[in-house]
């Protein structure tokens, strides 16, 4: 694959994260008028952070998200945020991951961008549908995105930057998240010690957005999945408790239990629209 094409359908939609100006793709790599350059990965995804940034998810992480995505457990939930995508021509994805979600939104035309600080993760994002974009970039940062550009932004399970959501978003546009809802992962939970869902992660969300967004629409949808016990380890570890379960103790806790286990996958679904 053309390491550059994969960024040619958003270059007109992302800005150099130094000086905030145009870039161009050039041999290899993206580059503004100033004369910085950020180097395009032989995967096809373009590394803008300019200092460190923090934790990302790792090469494992990665691994198991792909392995459980695109067994399509979650494949409901993409289904609904496609819908929510209908007639966008620019989507982006904050805290994109594998880029599985900004696929299946991408519809016949539409264009995404991908932004995710693991370059693990959107190693495969680059790939996953020749319209998207992969950025490395940090949403705690200034994003590379240019202003008024977005008319749906996704955001799945990540953190949010009510500010620059608001700034890239268009006139219109729509923000929708995606968090935890009552019992995700149940008994998964319970039996194996992962963490729990806070239960005033609502208010905190109103809390992070509120003085930017408005709530428009909320929804929760559930997924009834059978899951093995190599089906759960990979949905343990794709996410935030990997950090927390020693992989030894959590094998052991897992060949502990049924085989199939059945699960329920909760997501709580709200869009947000800019207040002017």
């Amino acid at each position: 694959m053309d390491d550059g094409r994969v960024l040619a359908d958003v270059i007109d939609h992302l800005v150099c994260p130094a000086c905030r100006t145009a870039i161009h793709l050039a041999e290899g790599s993206v580059r503004c008028a100033h004369g910085h350059s950020f180097d395009v990965a032989r995967q096809g995804y373009v590394n803008m952070l300019t200092r460190p940034a923090g934790t990302a998810d790792t090469p494992a992480m990665v691994a198991a998200r792909a392995r459980f995505l695109e067994a399509g457990h979650y494949a409901p939930l993409a289904g609904r945020l496609a819908r929510l995508c209908e007639g966008a021509a620019v989507v982006a994805d904050a805290g994109a991951g594998t880029g599985y979600y900004l696929a299946a939104a991408l519809g016949d035309a539409a264009v995404g961008i991908a932004l995710d600080v693991s370059k693990h993760a959107l190693k495969r994002a680059a790939r996953v549908h020749p319209r998207i974009g992969a950025v490395v970039a940090d949403v705690w940062r200034p994003i590379p995105v240019a202003d008024d550009r977005v008319d749906v932004l996704l955001n799945v399970f990540a953190p949010r930057n009510a500010e620059e959501f608001a700034r890239v978003l268009r006139p219109g546009g729509t923000l929708v998240v995606v968090t935890p809802g009552p019992g995700h992962l149940s008994p998964l939970v319970e039996r194996l010690g992962l963490l729990n869902v806070d239960e005033d992660k609502d208010r905190r969300l109103d809390d992070a957005l509120g003085g930017r967004f408005t709530r428009v629409a909320e929804e929760t949808q559930e997924i009834a999945l059978s899951l093995g016990h190599e089906e759960i380890e990979a949905v343990v570890g794709m996410g935030p408790s990997a950090w927390h379960t020693r992989p030894e103790e959590l094998a052991a806790k897992i060949g502990g239990l049924p085989d199939p286990v059945p699960v329920t996958a909760s997501f709580h679904i709200t869009r947000w629209a800019v207040t002017r």
